[in-house]
């Protein structure tokens, strides 16, 4: 007999409920009343909530179909700055007169509080940074490599939207694309994606390619850019092969013809200018250590500092024979086909996007044999010790502080997602989009969708929408007003329920007056 709880689970996931909802408390200011109000996790990982990763799973495909074939350009106008940003941008500037002529312990306060300030606009909805940083970045010679191919380049015309095409008939349509770029071989494989001979296959060169393909993929669209001579706007989607090196599908807006994909591809590299890493200065237990006095790390034995990572890049940049640590490229097979909107190929490919955006990137094939449990072990091992970033605690190893060193760092034990098994070296988004591929950011999608099914049931937004209205803090399920989590879901799902059944109800009230305006418009 299964447990009460499982059932309720099982229930909760048959209608779309969040079986891991935080639970809030909120507080109406105006009567006083308090309520415990469950908000969905929002995860994006099956394996963590079926339901949330299913809900988002679906908004990404959505997006990724609405700005496929537009056929205008899209409005990305700014609004006008609101009084209440305006007002906090004037507090802004006052603090900031304050804090360039204040010292001391009155300096510190007062950059405590343009923090809060900062916070304060972006939660007023103000993107970027008010007063962002200069960061210096370092610019090495863009000249191309000899042995990569020549790739003309055009001025870029400021349009998104692919070309209309005319038929003989006289009718028109604007044909996209949906294109696959993988990355090269390292040894042959079998049909179950572990190597033939793993002695000779090159797992340091695979792993390297996978910390590094997001910068790939970005060069890539760069250069198709400029070849092509147009803004291409893509929705792209990274998973990992068979061979556990990642790949990417790409719905891009508008048309090239493949000759000319396989020849940006072909001339599309990345090089990754790091100091040397091949050769560890440090193995095993002999690690540098940290000088709390002066926070740096030192040799163990001489007791001399290591050098900083600017200091490393600064010898970098003087040595007129170095090469780079790695050059990433794209592999021989791309795969390139166009699709016509509202086609069975543009719904097939959407759904091939977004497959496996629910599940991490070991979930998309799971190891069935010892042979492929093998092939990831090797591919993590070598992963382990290299470096996947500037801050990177790998770089230790090599004799090289990472940037913003501090203390704790140990090769090897790396925090960052990309040593992480269930990421497979690759530490970038799963999902791609361009700025103007529909003009909407992810949040103006799902807003779109709830205020379509609350015009369809005819129900206004709720009261929630007033935020000033309401206080919120978390509620701790021990807390003696918060109901238990079976409690909860049940009350989730009979709201599911009531929603579902007003929301076919619309449907099927809408469906009535279109058959009946047709019936109409034939007797007329």
């Amino acid at each position: 007999m299964p447990f009460a709880k499982e059932v309720v689970r099982a229930a909760a996931l048959e209608h779309g409920v969040c079986i891991r909802p935080v639970a809030l408390r909120r507080t109406d200011i105006t009567t006083g009343q308090v309520e415990i109000v469950d908000v969905p996790c929002g995860a994006t990982l099956a394996s963590a909530c079926p339901s949330c990763a299913e809900r988002k799973r679906r908004l990404r495909m959505a997006q990724c179909r609405e700005g496929w074939h537009l056929t205008e350009e899209p409005d990305l106008t700014a609004d006008e700055p609101t009084q209440t940003q305006t007002w906090l941008a004037e507090i802004r500037a006052d603090l900031t007169k304050e804090h360039d002529a204040a010292g001391g312990d009155v300096r510190e306060q007062l950059a405590a509080d343009l923090v809060a300030v900062d916070e304060e606009i972006e939660r007023a909805g103000v993107r970027g940074k008010v007063d962002p940083d200069k960061a210096s970045r370092r610019v090495r010679s863009t000249r191309r490599r000899q042995d990569a191919a020549d790739l003309p380049r055009r001025p870029v015309d400021a349009r998104t939207v692919g070309k209309a095409y005319t038929a003989p008939d006289g009718k028109t349509f604007r044909p996209s694309l949906f294109v696959t770029l993988t990355l090269p071989s390292y040894g042959r494989v079998r049909s179950d994606g572990t190597p033939v001979d793993a002695a000779k296959y090159r797992y340091r060169q695979a792993a390297r390619d996978a910390l590094h393909f997001s910068k790939l993929v970005d060069r890539f669209v760069q250069n198709l850019r400029r070849f092509v001579g147009f803004d291409v706007q893509y929705f792209a989607a990274v998973e990992p092969q068979r061979r556990l090196a990642p790949h990417v599908h790409l719905a891009i807006r508008g048309t090239v013809s493949r000759a000319e994909l396989r020849q940006v591809a072909a001339a599309t590299y990345h090089q990754v200018w790091w100091p040397p890493c091949d050769e560890p200065v440090y193995d095993g237990d002999v690690v540098p250590v940290w000088d709390h006095e002066h926070e740096t790390y030192r040799d163990p034995e001489s007791g001399a500092a290591l050098a900083t990572w600017d200091e490393a890049l600064d010898d970098l940049d003087a040595d007129e024979a170095a090469e780079p640590v790695h050059v990433a490229r794209f592999g021989v097979q791309i795969d390139a086909k166009g699709v016509l909107v509202g086609s069975a190929d543009a719904r097939r490919c959407i759904g091939y996007l977004t497959k496996y955006l629910n599940k991490s990137a070991h979930e998309c094939h799971e190891p069935a044999s010892d042979a492929e449990r093998a092939h990831v072990d090797r591919l993590m091992d070598v992963l382990r010790y290299e470096p996947c970033s500037s801050a990177c605690a790998n770089w230790l190893r090599y004799g090289v502080q990472p940037k913003n060193a501090r203390d704790g760092l140990r090769p090897g034990h790396c925090k960052a997602k990309a040593h992480r098994r269930t990421h497979l070296g690759y530490g970038g988004r799963r999902v791609l989009v361009s700025r103007k591929w529909s003009g909407k950011t992810l949040a103006d999608h799902k807003h779109e969708r709830r205020a379509w099914v609350l015009d369809l049931v005819g129900e206004a937004a709720d009261s929630t929408d007033n935020a000033d209205r309401y206080v919120w803090e978390h509620a701790r399920p021990s807390d003696p007003d918060v109901p238990s989590i079976s409690h909860r879901l049940l009350r989730a799902v009979a709201e599911r329920v009531r929603w579902r059944a007003a929301l076919d109800a619309a449907k099927a009230a809408a469906d009535g007056q279109l058959d009946n305006s047709a019936t109409t418009g034939v007797a007329a």
